[in-house]
């Protein structure tokens, strides 16, 4: 909050002083719309405006809150091998998203077996999945490249 603050005193300062109240709150209406639309954020990815980061996530929608359903959402970081963990049932769960995503912030949206993993800065969805509650880890379900197979050495 303190940074905020300072940046909107130096955006005011620069500004011609406001003669009213009413004024002063076209201003600051101003800088609230140049800020979170206009001004690429430094702590965002892709240098996202607040307004692009917050656009581009899942919003809630009225529904049925009565079923018995477990539902979370969780930020995390894809780690280097491309993975995130997730416990469900007290057992956890190493969901694959894929090494290109390594180091990515993301959002885990789990409705009981149902996962979504969503970039935090871009809002795209990344994986979906049911959990396989039988498997630790949770396989992308892309192929690998066939690893070179080893030719036996020939007998002397």
């Amino acid at each position: 909050m303190e940074r905020f603050q300072q940046t909107l005193q130096k955006w005011l300062a620069a500004q011609a002083p406001a003669a009213s109240l009413a004024g002063l709150q076209a201003q600051l209406d101003q800088f609230t719309e140049v800020y979170n639309t206009r001004r690429p954020h430094r702590s965002l990815a892709h240098r996202a405006t607040p307004a692009t980061a917050y656009n581009a996530r899942p919003k809630a929608v009225p529904g049925d809150r009565t079923a018995d359903t477990h539902h979370r959402v969780r930020a995390d970081i894809i780690g280097d091998t491309g993975t995130v963990t997730l416990r469900h049932g007290g057992k956890l769960h190493h969901i694959g998203v894929g090494r290109t995503h390594a180091r990515t912030r993301v959002l885990l949206l789990s409705r009981d077996l149902d996962i979504r993993i969503i970039d935090a800065a871009t809002g795209e969805l990344l994986r979906q999945l049911t959990l396989d509650t039988s498997r630790n880890y949770q396989p992308t379900g892309q192929s690998r490249p066939a690893s070179p197979r080893k030719r036996p050495n020939p007998e002397p």
